[in-house]
């Protein structure tokens, strides 16, 4: 049984955080992470309680080739790229939190900026060496193609790294 290989704890927690409980849609889960072998397959495993009903909740992440060093918040993995989210969800991602950037908490500023300078960084990651835009095959959900679908433009190398830079804390 293969899983999504989630590259770092944060690229898990953030896969976490994102995903709703399947009972009631609860998204804030206490998380407790360790490993466990499923089918003789080693993976990580992320355990909790949803506080909204009660449920028991499980994600299971494969286990990465190598491991990536450990960098400042967010390390979401090396130069290949994510199994766990498709290009448009990284986009996604980056979008909200450089939409909820605070005006009155300078530190608060700068972590939601490096999330969604470091998620445009996973966008281009998709990007094969050589060429301008994202694949088609780096869309696999049904949230990450319609992403796709309604700005096609957005997946550009050269847009993205123009998108990218804006997010600097420091400009």
């Amino acid at each position: 049984m293969a899983f999504a290989v989630a590259r770092t704890p944060d690229e898990a927690l953030l896969y976490a955080e994102l995903a709703p409980c399947e009972d009631c849609g609860t998204l804030a889960t206490e998380w407790k992470q360790g490993l466990t072998s499923v089918e003789g397959e080693l993976a990580i495993s992320y355990v909790g309680a949803c506080p909204g009903c009660g449920a028991a909740r499980e994600l299971l992440f494969g286990m990465p080739a190598q491991e990536t060093p450990p960098g400042p918040f967010p390390t979401f993995g090396g130069e290949e790229p994510s199994e766990v989210f498709d290009a448009g969800q990284w986009l996604e991602i980056a979008d909200n939190a450089a939409r909820d950037v605070p005006i009155d908490d300078p530190a608060e500023t700068g972590r939601r900026l490096a999330l969604a300078r470091a998620a445009v960084d996973e966008v281009i990651k998709f990007v094969p060496a050589g060429e301008h835009a994202v694949p088609d095959d780096a869309f696999w959900t049904e949230q990450g193609s319609r992403i796709r679908a309604g700005e096609p433009g957005r997946f550009r190398l050269e847009r993205l790294l123009v998108v990218r830079d804006s997010y600097r804390g420091d400009a």
